[in-house]
């Protein structure tokens, strides 16, 4: 019995201190746009809110990219990037390169460095387009 209490001490120990690391981490969107029709970019927005970086987590979990390398006709109209500051945890930023289709009616993504590409359904394009850049699609020229 002494043992099973030990070992339950000590696994409740270690549970505490993941579900700190977690919480510490501080989330957020860096969101960038093109300038011009180079390859150039500035920042243009971060998005802090929980609700919306959890959102735009769960349509990109939700994906099934292809894996292929694509070659766009211009540079991304938008990219942006999951920073995360934990010094606790070493992991490398993803950066999310964004197309928005001729008809402005869905986003393309490319994960480059991963060689995976995909094209959003309209409501998932839509509803990830509102939360990085603050508009919505169908306005964009």
């Amino acid at each position: 019995m002494k043992y099973f209490i030990s070992l339950f001490g000590i696994v409740s120990i270690f549970l505490v201190g993941c579900s700190n690391v977690i919480e510490n981490e501080e989330r957020y969107i860096q969101v960038q746009h093109r300038i011009g029709d180079e390859n150039k970019y500035a920042d243009f927005k971060k998005i802090t809110d929980n609700e919306q970086v959890q959102k735009v987590k769960d349509i990109l979990n939700e994906i099934d990219w292809e894996h292929a390398k694509v070659n766009m006709t211009h540079p991304p109209d938008y990219r942006f990037i999951f920073p995360y500051k934990n010094p606790k945890i070493e992991s490398k930023a993803v950066t999310y390169e964004l197309w928005i289709t001729p008809n402005n009616d869905k986003v393309e993504l490319v994960i480059d460095a991963e060689s995976n590409y995909v094209q959003l359904d309209t409501g998932n394009s839509a509803e990830l387009f509102e939360i990085l850049v603050g508009e919505e699609l169908s306005n964009q020229k």
